[in-house]
């Protein structure tokens, strides 16, 4: 664990080397290029040959894809509680985007030309659903419900295999709950070549969308221009803000959440406004770390990967938030000043209200998606939305009338940009 003051003049120097730390990014984008590379270049066959390299399976081109009749048994296998689980986060997360919905419209300018705009669904897009240690079922909620609402006509899903080859049941179970049909054994940056890039069997997608560990990442950052992608998400973060009103178990619980992800980088950050609060949440951790099943994990993040930032005021808590944009920014004061964090804090990719509120609420049942921008990224970048799926043209139609009204301003601009040309493609049609 680190500990700092927010008063100290290189804070946003140290907050941003923190976020940033963990990997070795340079090897990590060399072994990426060379896997893409290979996949677009000799296609399926690389694929394969990756594959068996990494996730030590040996398949063919036509294994890659998952049977429908095993996305159907895996569904009604389901256990009836779990069943009813998963159609409950169904309906709030389709509720939630539903509202988000992109509109189009028209309307008419100060020439009295129509002007307007046309949203149009992405024709393909694909789904990156990590599936190692933790199998992320609600991941495909978060991206295929999306898709569907906005009317994608072509999802394809990407998971890996085991050794054994097989998918967790649990995800195929979702897949097809989703209503997702074409989806693949395939992970790593093995499945966003395959989407990028297409091979003999599988065709490329527009847009990749879904979190992925450190190499997933790196993959989507190097196809990203090729085809679209969502955000960069991952590895997982979270901010907790927290006075004396917070309850230090459950402070170090939602760290653990945060900290158990898998891959050992992500970042944990308790910003206190109580200098005593980050002892009592490290008796807690103490005591909570040893019950948790991936504690190996939850060590290797609090050993290098947690914070504390220690805060005099409401302000200081909210310039450690803006400057970090943290993933997820869970809000545990007193409640005059929890209302006030989302009027002040404008750059998390998802804000958690109240000391009833933890993160694992957005992560599996709340209904915003939990697909989230990290490492800072939230300054420019916004958690997935509907809108995302859909592409957008703005449409004008000019007539006689409206034309000869608007030619003032054309021909002012043609003059100042020196473009005779344009000029005259409009006097042309003014005579």
């Amino acid at each position: 664990m680190q500990r700092i003051h927010s008063s100290r003049s290189d804070l946003h120097s140290v907050l941003r080397d923190f976020v940033a730390s963990g990997g070795d990014a340079s090897s990590i984008a060399d072994g990426v290029h060379a896997i893409l590379d290979d996949i677009r270049a000799r296609g399926d066959v690389a694929i394969s040959e990756h594959v068996a390299r990494i996730d030590r399976f040996e398949m063919t081109a036509d294994s890659f894809r998952v049977p429908e009749s095993e996305l159907e048994a895996a569904a009604d296998e389901l256990e009836e509680g779990t069943r009813c689980a998963i159609f409950e986060a169904m309906e709030n997360i389709r509720a939630f985007h539903q509202m988000g919905v992109p509109r189009n419209w028209t309307g008419r300018n100060s020439h009295g030309a129509k002007v307007g705009e046309r949203f149009y669904p992405l024709d393909r897009v694909g789904l990156y659903i990590p599936g190692g240690n933790a199998p992320l079922v609600s991941t495909i909620l978060m991206t295929a419900i999306p898709a569907k609402l906005a009317g994608v006509p072509s999802i394809a899903a990407f998971t890996p295999c085991g050794k054994d080859g097989r998918v967790n049941r649990g995800l195929l179970a979702a897949f097809k709950l989703c209503g997702v049909d074409e989806v693949y054994r395939i992970g790593g940056p093995m499945a966003v070549g395959a989407m990028a890039y297409g091979t003999q069997t599988i065709e490329p997608v527009c847009k990749i969308f879904g979190p992925g560990n450190a190499y997933v990442a790196e993959a989507k950052r190097q196809v990203n221009g090729t085809v679209g992608i969502d955000i960069f998400a991952g590895p997982s973060e979270v901010l907790i803000m927290a006075d004396s009103t917070a309850n230090p178990a459950w402070v170090a619980a939602d760290l653990i959440a945060q900290a158990e992800h898998g891959s050992g980088y992500e970042k944990v950050v308790l910003a206190a406004l109580d200098a005593e609060l980050p002892a009592r949440v490290q008796a807690e951790l103490e005591l909570q770390v040893p019950q948790r099943s991936h504690r190996a994990t939850i060590e290797k993040v609090l050993a290098n990967g947690y914070l504390v930032v220690d805060c005099d005021s409401f302000e200081q808590l909210c310039k450690v938030g803006n400057y970090m944009a943290p993933e997820h920014l869970e809000v545990h004061l007193a409640n005059d000043l929890a209302s006030r964090v989302p009027d002040h804090v404008h750059t998390a990719g998802a804000i958690f209200v109240g000391h009833y509120t933890p993160t694992v609420l957005g992560d599996f049942a709340a209904g915003p998606n939990h697909t989230l921008p990290t490492v800072r990224t939230g300054r420019f970048y916004s958690g997935l939305q509907i809108t995302d799926f859909f592409r957008r043209s703005s449409i004008t139609q000019y007539e006689a009338d409206s034309a000869q009204r608007a030619a003032h301003i054309v021909r002012t601009f043609a003059s100042l940009e020196k473009l005779d040309g344009h000029g005259q493609s409009l006097e042309m049609r003014l005579g």
